[in-house]
Order: structure tokens, then sequence, then C-alpha cells
């Protein structure tokens, strides 16, 4: 008996190429044989470095978000309040960090519960922000902590980076793509995830050391500066788009090649003598 395939299914292999925002991603469609391995490119990351930058650290939004107290050191938090965030782990985060300051900057159905299990710790609530006071709030906190583990791409991470913020995030998801092995100590810090130690561990040294905060921000406002939405249109133009035409055309062939060997055998050219 024959499975039917599901639309998704049928998408991928119906396509000439499959783009996907992270390796984790394609994995998962490895996995699943839903394409061949060597049709699928990984879409470049891509991020506004022009509306998220380091020139919008403001001291007004600082003391919005440390409600008050911007000289103590600061956690921001940026993205969509979800449960399936892990956003509970930071919790235990600020737990440890009796002087620190975590603010929140988004909105969902987590959120309340998230207020009540937070309350009597000093966290802001700012809900949605954007525009320019979203790009104020990455560029004025002192580090952006990533917990969760669902993160297909983490655009929030690139966001923090382009504006010259350091990322503690979780290695799972499309984090480590952004924060690569080689980068790590670099342009960012990953922890394994739900592991509080070693959150810490990351984390601490960069609260407490103003010049490392500043040294990883810099390299990571230069990565950034490497992948914005310009330069990953220019790969899918230049690279992936003709990878996709090459495809295209290789099934095409393979697909008119019994019908061009019937019409040959059919319909012989006549042989032309030139002499």
């Amino acid at each position: 008996m024959t499975v039917p395939l599901s639309l998704s299914e049928f998408l991928h292999r119906a396509a000439d190429l499959t783009l996907v925002p992270s390796a984790a991603i394609a994995r998962d469609l490895q996995e699943a044989k839903v394409t061949s391995a060597n049709k699928i490119r990984l879409w470049n990351k891509g991020v506004d470095s022009e509306s998220f930058h380091p020139r919008y650290c403001s001291h007004e939004m600082r003391l919005r978000l440390s409600n008050g107290e911007p000289e103590k050191p600061l956690i921001i938090h940026v993205g969509r309040v979800g449960v399936e965030k892990s956003l509970d782990f930071l919790k235990s985060v600020m737990d440890r960090l009796p002087e620190a300051r975590i603010a929140f900057i988004g909105d969902g159905p987590y959120r309340e519960e998230l207020e009540k299990l937070f309350t009597g710790m000093p966290a802001v609530f700012t809900g949605m922000l954007q525009g320019e006071e979203l790009s104020e709030a990455y560029a004025s906190g002192d580090v952006f902590v990533m917990p969760s583990e669902s993160e297909t791409l983490g655009l929030v991470v690139l966001e923090a980076m382009s504006s010259g913020i350091p990322v503690v995030g979780a290695r799972a998801g499309g984090v480590p793509d952004i924060i690569p092995a080689e980068q790590e100590g670099k342009t960012g810090f990953l922890f394994t995830p739900g592991d509080i130690e070693d959150c810490m561990s990351k984390l601490v040294p960069l609260l407490q050391n103003k010049e490392l905060r500043e040294t990883i921000g810099k390299a990571a406002r230069e990565e950034m500066e490497k992948y914005d939405w310009k330069a990953a249109t220019k790969t899918i133009r230049n690279e992936q788009y003709e990878a996709a035409i090459w495809f295209w055309r290789k099934k095409r062939a393979e697909a008119l090649g019994p019908l061009q060997w019937l019409t040959e055998r059919l319909f012989p050219s006549p042989a032309i003598n030139f002499r």
C-alpha cells in the first residue's frame, strides 16, 4: 500500500532547491527524507545592521529597563513570551545574581505567568516595543541571554549582536549557526541547554568585566556587518538561485531524455554527404 505524501513532502520533492534557516532544520529534513541532502542549502543570516546598531544606546532607555537603577548590571531578553522559550530558566539565573536587573521586551501568552514567577524580583516587562524604542532597548543592555532551545533561526540573537551586545545563548536550534564553535568566546558564548552552572560560567564574567563586554560586543557587531540583508540577498541571487537553475535543467534533461531517444529513432536525421 502506498502512503500518500503530505503537502509538505510534496512541496519539498517538487522544489528544485530548499533553503533552510539553520543546520538543525537541514538535519530534520534529511532525517525525514523529504528531499535529497544535496538539494538543501543554508539561507545566510540576515539582519538590519542599520536599525540595530550600538549608536542607539540610550541612558533614558536604560533607566526604564533597569527600573531606575542604570548603574546595576542589566540583562535583557527580547522575543515572544511563550512557555516554549524556557524563560523560567532565567528565574534560576536571577536568583544567583541579586545585584543584576533583567528586562523582558516582548509579549505573549506566558507573560502573566512569567510576571508572577518574577514577583518581588528586579524584573521589568515592557511589552512589545517597535522602531527606535526596540533599537534602544537592545543597545542599552549589558548582556543578552537566550535560554530557548526551539529557535529555528534566532533573529533576536542576530539583532542583539548587531547592536553590539554580548550574547549568552543555549547551544540549540539555529543559535550555534550564528555563534559557531570557532567563534565561541570571541563573538558570543553558548551554554548547554538547561545547565545553570554552564550558563553562569559564561554570564558572570561578562557582567563583572566591562572591558570584556565591550570586546565581545564589538566583535559581534563586526561579524554581523558581514551578514546584513544586502549580503544575504546577494548570496541567494548569485549562488543559491544558480544552484536551483542547475537542478531544474538536470531534472528537465532527465525527463526529456527518453523522449529525445525515441524521437531520434523514429525520425532519424538524414545523412548528409558533403562531397
